[in-house]
């Protein structure tokens, strides 16, 4: 058991001092990397392409950040998780939003940290392994005139041997004494690189590991998408009682009360058939109401898809509305019902607002996992998102799922409105 154990402190031993050595050259072009990448995103941060070039300096340094995990999980068996993201999604705003968390910028800390730590394990092994096993043998050496160090003495005499402070170790029985010394350094070499590869690990886990609250954030994301798609099913199941229930009950009465207007005797009084045709009148308009109720909640066209319900929505546009769709992914029902409104919501606006003549839609999918909504008009001009508004209830609604909503609408027109959506919820 013994010899186990002290096999196993042994291997344990040298693959610490490995472990120092191998991550050297990898802080080197880690270092490298982060002092060009860097003044390289410096640079760009003036242009339009600053948050992409440094999204690509961020996941960089992620990537520096695998390979010191893997290192440390391959030659010490030490297994840091990586840092919790938040949830990934589709498009390049999403690529680039999602590389400038936290986890991005302490990657690239750690590539300015790592080097030093590097240096310093280096240090560390050299002073005690290597240092120790030449001090060790050196009275093997002193003989062989290995490592042979000449120099003259105050009384210029020619002196072979270690000199330290004036004091010459160049006889057998003071190169015993270098051999002590050696014995001395490899005897703390272990606890020394331990100690080193501790606060190498400890740097590891507190700049690359996984933070506290990287869970709660993922169950609040995961429960978030939850909430947004039973909203929508819960939604369309309102919807498809009222227009299998309520309405049909209407429809029904209405029905009734005709076939009794119709039926009623010559001599009914007049009063009486007042009564029934008003009757007859409100039961119309309260089914026209609930039709209204029921499109406002779940449109049922959206049923048919999203390109049926926008062209349904266009169709009745207060502006002439031309429509484009290339939809070859059909999105969830949640994404399918915010773009669904917010196109009710912008063509509303465009007549009622901007005096618009004419009015463009289009719903594409870019191939990036996204749904972009863009809605032109060629109205006054001069929308802005206010506090308030009916544009910044779309932004938020939109914001729900991690959506984006941009408007450009400079005096004088035209005003596209684009609405960036995820496909899904999850």
């Amino acid at each position: 058991m013994t010899k186990v154990l002290r096999a196993t402190a042994v291997r344990r031993a040298w693959t610490e001092a490995l472990y120092l050595l191998a991550g050297t050259p990898v802080a080197l072009v880690g270092l490298y990397y982060a002092v060009f990448s860097g003044a390289f995103g410096v640079v760009m941060s003036v242009t339009r392409l600053g948050s992409a070039a440094t999204a690509a300096v961020l996941r960089g340094a992620c990537r520096f950040g695998e390979l010191h995990r893997r290192l440390a999980a391959v030659l010490l068996d030490e297994r840091v998780p990586a840092p919790g993201r938040p949830q990934s999604r589709a498009g390049l705003r999403a690529w680039v939003r999602d590389a400038h968390g936290a986890a991005g910028y302490r990657a690239f800390l750690h590539l300015l940290v790592r080097f030093p730590l590097a240096v310093l394990g280096v240090a560390v092994v050299l002073v005690t392994w290597v240092y120790g096993f030449l001090l060790l043998t050196y009275p093997i050496q002193l003989p062989l005139h290995l490592n042979e160090i000449t120099s003259r003495d105050p009384e210029g005499r020619v002196r072979h041997g270690l000199v330290v402070g004036g004091f010459y170790f160049d006889t057998w029985q003071r190169s015993l004494l270098v051999a002590l010394a050696g014995a001395v350094l490899l005897a703390v070499a272990p606890r020394a690189v331990r100690l080193a590869v501790r606060l190498d690990l400890a740097v590891l886990r507190w700049l690359l590991g996984p933070r506290p609250d990287d869970a709660r954030i993922r169950d609040l994301e995961r429960s978030r998408s939850y909430a947004v798609e039973d909203a929508a099913a819960t939604l369309r199941r309102i919807e498809r009682d009222l227009h299998d229930g309520a309405q049909v009950r209407l429809v029904s009465l209405t029905m009734t009360l005709a076939a009794l207007q119709e039926t009623l005797p010559d001599g009914t009084p007049e009063p009486t058939r007042e009564l029934v045709a008003a009757a007859r009148t409100g039961a119309r308009e309260a089914i026209a109401e609930l039709r209204e109720l029921v499109r406002g909640i779940h449109p049922p066209v959206l049923d048919q898809g999203l390109d049926a319900a926008l062209a349904s929505v266009a169709a009745r546009s207060p502006v002439p509305a031309e429509l484009e769709t290339d939809l070859p992914v059909r999105p969830s029902a949640a994404i399918e019902s915010i773009a669904y409104f917010c196109t009710a919501e912008l063509l509303a606006n465009a007549g009622r607002h901007a005096a618009a003549r004419r009015v463009t839609v289009s719903a594409v999918q870019p191939g990036d996992g996204t749904l972009r909504l863009t809605v032109t008009d060629d109205g006054r001009g001069g929308a802005r998102t206010r506090p308030g508004g009916g544009l910044a209830g779309l932004a938020e609604r939109v914001r729900t799922v991690d959506g984006e909503l941009s408007v450009l609408s400079p005096p004088g027109g035209p005003t596209t409105v684009t609405v960036t959506l995820p496909l899904t919820t999850s």
